[in-house]
């Protein structure tokens, strides 16, 4: 059994004992209780003064345990010790709403005495066989099942079993041999992996300690958007947290990016700059800064303040491109002018709406004769044919093959078998 718990004295000043006892007892008192963080605000009646930190005896709706004081809800807005209704209801509202484990179900019995803190740490020391008993039954009775955490309450009405699993389980006949062990009420909380770093995690990469276990109630879901919008490594390893899921410090920022996001031009949006008009290749989010390519021949690269640039509609645009193509036509030469061949003239027809050389009549020098003439000359309805190479089909040996006429050009006389 571990030693007894003895609390330090307290070490008063005579000027804050003098204010300590003009101090009026709590009506109600905002407090933390359970392994799971739960907050809930309590009236109390009690003649002792508690401050922040103090641990206290509740009756919450699990039963009666320990918890530890936060602070005071105050109708009058302007005490410093405490804080009013009004912005307690709002920050609950602004960290989750009805998901905020926020309950008022319940009430303060006492300050936590010395032997109240003795009570509960020995109530510990045996959650070590409570859970080597438990992973024993869960093997036995081959249940899809992993125990996290064992909760013992001060009270003694229940024992709270906290696992994980994949799927639905039947554990009846594991909460029926469980109560006939410990004589108690048993209760089974499945938890997923974020609640399960709430309850077993300490100390995270970043060297503080956990936030699911230290202040953040709600565990809302990351999403790789996040981590891309802030141009975090996309490595698994590195932005996951203990729990293996993506941190939830990625949400924390968020909305900032977000905000800042829009401001930026997209990539390849033409803007004006203090140096002329240029497209945009690269934006940083924090720094507000836009990388523009130029243009002009050097098409050189610069980065100017997102205040500094004006994006361009589609007509001023247009016109600054116009403005710059006929600046590049009043510098270069005149191109060079390369004559069509002539074939590809006399292959095209006047159909095509292409006008073609003029051909001279038969008779005239520089035409052969028997020469058709193929321009606007040409008698009507006379085309020139593309002469085609006659493809001939090899004979087959034998004479199988079709004999050719008799007196047919380029043909020889034919040979009589037998002659």
């Amino acid at each position: 059994m571990p030693g007894t718990i003895t609390p330090l004295p307290i070490m008063l000043e005579e000027e804050d004992r003098k204010r300590y006892e003009q101090l009026q007892p709590p009506k109600t008192i905002v407090c933390r209780y359970g392994y799971p963080k739960m907050i809930g605000e309590f009236p109390y009646n009690g003649d002792a003064k508690p401050g922040c930190g103090s641990k206290l005896v509740i009756r919450s709706p699990r039963g009666i345990e320990l918890g530890e004081m936060l602070t005071t809800t105050c109708p009058n807005a302007g005490c410093a010790k405490s804080v009013t209704r009004k912005e307690m209801l709002e920050y609950i509202e602004n960290s989750g709403g009805k998901n905020y484990p926020f309950t008022e179900e319940g009430r303060v019995l006492r300050m936590a005495t010395v032997d109240d803190l003795n009570e509960q740490a020995r109530l510990d020391t045996d959650k070590p066989r409570m859970i080597q008993f438990t992973k024993k039954l869960v093997r036995e009775m081959d249940l899809p099942m992993r125990l996290v955490e064992v909760e013992r309450l001060l009270g003694g009405e229940r024992v709270i079993f906290y696992y994980t699993a994949e799927q639905w389980v039947d554990y009846r006949e594991l909460v029926r041999r469980l109560g006939a062990e410990f004589q108690t009420r048993i209760e089974m909380h499945q938890v997923n992996a974020r609640e399960e770093a709430r309850l077993t995690a300490d100390y995270e990469k970043c060297g503080q300690y956990c936030c699911c276990k230290q202040f953040l109630k709600v565990l809302k879901p990351v999403s790789m958007r996040s981590a891309k919008t802030q141009k975090a490594t996309l490595d698994p390893t590195k932005i996951s947290g203990r729990c293996g899921r993506l941190m939830c410090c990625l949400r924390y920022e968020d909305q900032t990016y977000e905000t800042l996001k829009k401001r930026l031009p997209h990539k390849q949006t033409r803007v004006m700059t203090d140096d002329g008009p240029g497209t945009v290749i690269e934006t940083q989010i924090l720094t507000q800064l836009v990388l523009v390519r130029l243009d002009g021949a050097e098409a050189h690269q610069a980065a100017y303040p997102v205040e500094n640039l004006r994006v361009l509609s589609k007509e001023e645009d247009a016109a600054l491109r116009q403005a710059a193509t006929g600046r590049e036509a009043a510098v270069k030469p005149a191109p060079v002018f390369q004559p069509v061949r002539e074939d590809r003239r006399e292959d095209r027809g006047e159909d095509r709406g292409i006008r073609t050389a003029e051909v001279p009549a038969a008779g005239e020098p520089g035409i052969a004769e028997g020469a058709q003439a193929s321009g606007p000359e040409a008698a009507p309805g006379e085309k020139r044919r593309k002469r085609r190479r006659r493809r001939r089909r090899p004979k087959r040996p034998g004479g199988g093959g079709d004999a050719p006429e008799a007196g047919q050009p380029g043909q020889g006389p034919s040979e009589s078998s037998g002659a």
